[in-house]
């Protein structure tokens, strides 16, 4: 992929804001007539041991820079994660021993591998140059910023307003994430929308430090599965990367059609257009195949969404239907048929005999009142489709069901 307005589509995909976007260009020009990959970071603070979806919307935009050639620094806050990032908390939090930081990395270091090439991936810790910097180092990094700028910060803001306590140390906190920019010579930084104060620190630190300032590119806050507050374990919304895979199945099955599309757009690279051509019952489903398989492996993906539809056929669909009706091609041939085994489901509910005419199939399926194998039907000219033997389970308003099958 040459064309530099594939290679821009493709980044902003799902972003929220790209600062600057004349300078993400003038970049990606240079770097294919230079052949110099961008150097690409994001940051992350260890501050829980598990990673959920929520975290790996930056991941995917990292993977994607990487499919384009640039090279990704995967930057783990180990230094950081001991301050806190006050950023959206309305007191100090309670810092981390350098312990438990460390262990929670181990953690990350193997979840994100399910997403990036490791052979492409660089990781950092900003205890490395933060851990050597002497006091003398860290007065000067805090002269390049003014106390006046970091009242700006609408948190801080809030805060002093309010009269709660902000420690010192939490004003070091953007200093170092920015700081960070300038050690590692980056070409652009990914943020959550939330993150766009330290993200701009780095900008401004790069150009006191003369360097060429990085490109910001924010990402929204995935939204849980709740579909209102952003995925946290606190709020009990979440999905874990190493969530077991049928819990993982069913917990993407569980958002909402609206959301579930945002999950496309910001967890995959599938065709938008593709998938809002499907029923939403089968994209849902091929999402959470598709987030299981990640993670998990294909097979895994494949068993998931089985066990998924067995159950939840099981849970709908009495052992004993009310009825039992079986098709011939002499049948369907009686019944509209447009080619051999396909029907339209009007006729098809008629067939049954558990309503009182066609018209009234007609009505009970635009008012979405009919399933098929689970999923809402709300065309009645809509073609059903019989392979050799095959059954259709038929769910006739909210209390009647039907088997229908094929006989050759």
């Amino acid at each position: 992929m040459t064309n530099i307005s594939q290679h821009l589509d493709l980044i902003q995909r799902g972003a929220v804001e790209v600062i600057q976007e004349v300078e993400l260009e003038a970049k990606l020009k240079r770097s294919l007539a230079e052949s110099r990959p961008l150097r690409v970071k994001a940051g992350f603070d260890p501050t829980a041991p598990d990673l959920h979806l929520g975290h790996t919307v930056l991941i995917h935009k990292l993977k994607h820079f990487q499919d384009l050639g640039h090279q990704v620094i995967f930057l783990i806050g180990d230094f950081t994660g001991m301050i806190g990032d006050p950023t959206g908390v309305s007191e100090t939090r309670k810092a981390l021993t350098k312990e438990q930081v460390l262990e929670n990395a181990k953690t990350y270091q193997r979840q994100i591998f399910k997403i990036l090439d490791p052979a492409k991936t660089l990781i950092e810790f900003n205890s490395r140059w933060m851990s050597e910097m002497t006091a003398d180092g860290l007065i000067q990094l805090a002269a390049h910023y003014r106390v006046a700028r970091m009242m700006e910060r609408d948190d801080f803001h809030k805060r002093y307003q309010e009269q709660k306590p902000i420690s010192v140390h939490e004003f070091l906190y953007p200093l170092v994430q920015g700081y960070d920019s300038v050690v590692l010579k980056a070409d652009v930084e990914l943020g959550g929308t939330d993150q766009k104060f330290n993200l701009l620190v780095g900008r401004e630190l790069q150009r006191d430090y003369r360097q060429e300032s990085q490109v910001v590119i924010t990402m929204p806050l995935l939204e849980g599965t709740d579909g209102v507050k952003k995925m946290s374990k606190s709020v009990g919304n979440y999905i874990a990367l190493e969530d077991k895979p049928g819990d993982m199945f069913g917990k993407v099955m569980s958002i909402s059609d609206t959301l579930m599309y945002r999950y496309y757009e910001l967890l995959t690279t599938e065709s938008l257009d593709r998938i809002r051509t499907l029923h939403p019952m089968e994209a849902k489903q091929t999402l959470a195949e598709l987030i299981v398989a990640r993670y998990h492996g294909t097979e895994a993906g494949q068993r998931a969404r089985i066990a998924f539809q067995q159950k939840f056929q099981a849970k709908e669909f009495p052992d004993e239907p009310d009825t039992r009706v079986d098709l011939t091609l002499e049948d369907m041939s009686e019944i509209d048929v447009v080619h051999d085994s396909s029907i339209k489901l009007a006729r098809l509910i008629a067939r049954t005999g558990l309503v009182s005419s066609s018209s009234e199939a007609r009505r009970l399926i635009i008012q979405g009142g009919v399933e098929v194998d689970s999923m809402k039907e709300t065309n009645p000219d809509k073609l059903i489709s019989f392979e050799r033997n095959q059954q259709r389970r038929l769910k006739i308003g909210k209390k009647k069901f039907a088997i229908v099958e094929l006989k050759r």
